[in-house]
């Protein structure tokens, strides 16, 4: 099995309507990523194909297709690299910053 990663997409798009691009192929699955919060797509996604030869014939033929107003990026999706061991807890460093008020008279 081969995972694709499917960048730049249309916020609108569905799981079905992604699926077809790819159905040439065999498709294991799609996981098009959302917005815990707010249930929204974050404009990528990544495709489970079957063989590698599906995966590469997809990535050549559709990256750059333009979808939904969109140029579509797609390549093979690299590891997760695990973060856990550098001591990160990600986002900003720091004291929180202060929020600048304007003054009302």
């Amino acid at each position: 099995m081969k995972k694709i990663f499917v960048g730049n997409l249309d916020f609108g798009a569905t799981e079905n309507s992604f699926r077809s691009l790819f159905e040439p192929g065999s498709v294991e699955s799609i996981h098009l990523m959302t917005d815990r919060g707010t249930g929204r797509s974050r404009g990528f996604a990544f495709v489970e194909m079957a063989d590698s030869g599906g995966a590469e014939k997809a990535i050549t033929a559709l990256n750059g297709t333009n979808l939904g107003g969109r140029a579509l990026n797609v390549n093979e999706a690299r590891p997760k690299v695990d973060r856990a061991g550098d001591g990160s807890r990600g986002g900003y460093s720091g004291a929180p910053r202060q929020r600048r008020v304007p003054l009302v008279n």
